[in-house]
């Protein structure tokens, strides 16, 4: 009876959620055990014949250490975003790369949804308040604002900015969108550009993955579009946001709040944004739930089993 294939995992130690399943049907090659940086590792295993590596989490698999794996013919990810993969490499060697698919929608159209509700009705700020003494010495707090009835534009109306948009039904909100194309079959108001969706719209949840193309996509002239009123939810990648800009836009009150899961050099804070009552600040957990992580671990387990049998991957991601 042949062995099971060997596959390289890369993940840091603390993500340890996918390997009893890996074990039970692969042999399993853990870069992350090893002291050397990843390239010294695979240099000195024996790793000429792997056909499939396993990123868990965002460990940058670059140019070099796709060089380094001759036969690697899929790159298996349990992210949804794949901008931690050197894409352009992959696709001039022919190499296919997954994705976690829908794995984690629901659950990060959920934190998305209350991001929003947090930094319009201050839940976080309201919470620091009375635990600091405040309302006790100082007695009102300010005001909040309703939810109902708001204009959102949603950057992204993939499985999670759809989900996103269905969240927001219920509540009266006036949803819209921007996408890499017009989606057929939705009810909701298409922008081509993001300038125009932010000029009318109140909030702008960003749902896309980062890429070329929207990287900076919130830049300047779209955060003064959607004005000081309006509020920015990133549940994307950090990098979708001129950070800079929207730090500035904050402390200046150019722009009301901001819902912020991801940043651009994770995990560095802009400091300035700490003493902001109107900003809601999380590391990067929109996507961890114990729910979600089982069914990521099990879509990649479906992806590797479909490869090595030589059926379709379940959850290709386009490398454009």
């Amino acid at each position: 009876m042949a062995d099971p294939p060997l596959i390289v995992v890369l993940r840091s130690p603390s993500l340890q959620f996918l390997d009893d399943r890996l074990s039970r049907n692969f042999r399993l090659l853990f870069a992350h055990t090893s002291p050397d940086p990843i390239p010294v590792f695979l240099r000195r295993s024996a790793v000429e014949s792997v056909r499939a590596i396993t990123v868990v989490g965002l460990v940058p698999v670059t140019a070099e250490i796709i060089s380094l794996l001759p036969s690697l013919e899929v790159i298996v990810c349990t992210s949804v975003g794949v901008d931690h993969i050197d894409v352009a490499e992959c696709k001039g060697r022919g190499i296919a790369v997954t994705n976690a698919g829908d794995a984690f929608s629901e659950d990060v159209a959920d934190f998305a949804v209350g991001l929003l509700f947090d930094v319009l009705r201050r839940i976080s700020a309201a919470d620091r308040f009375v635990r600091s003494g405040h309302w006790a010495r100082n007695g009102e707090y300010p005001l909040g604002f309703k939810m109902g009835g708001k204009r959102v534009g949603i950057v992204g109306l993939g499985s999670i900015g759809s989900l996103v948009a269905k969240r927001l039904e219920p509540f009266g909100c006036i949803v819209s969108y921007n996408s890499r194309t017009r989606k057929a079959d939705v009810p909701y108001a298409y922008y081509p550009d993001i300038v125009s969706l932010a000029a009318d719209n109140e909030i702008l949840i960003l749902c896309c993955s980062l890429t070329d193309k929207t990287h900076h996509i919130i830049n300047r002239e779209v955060m003064e579009k959607l004005g000081k009123g309006g509020v920015i939810i990133n549940v994307g990648r950090g990098g979708l946001i001129d950070e800079k800009e929207m730090v500035s836009g904050l402390v200046k009150g150019e722009i009301g709040g901001a819902g912020l899961d991801v940043f651009e050099k994770e995990p560095d804070v802009p400091e300035e944004l700490f003493g902001l009552d109107n900003v809601v600040l999380s590391p990067h957990v929109a996507v961890l739930t114990p729910e979600s992580l089982d069914c990521v671990a099990e879509m990649a387990l479906r992806n590797l089993k479909a490869f090595f049998s030589n059926q379709p991957l379940v959850s290709p991601v386009r490398l454009d």
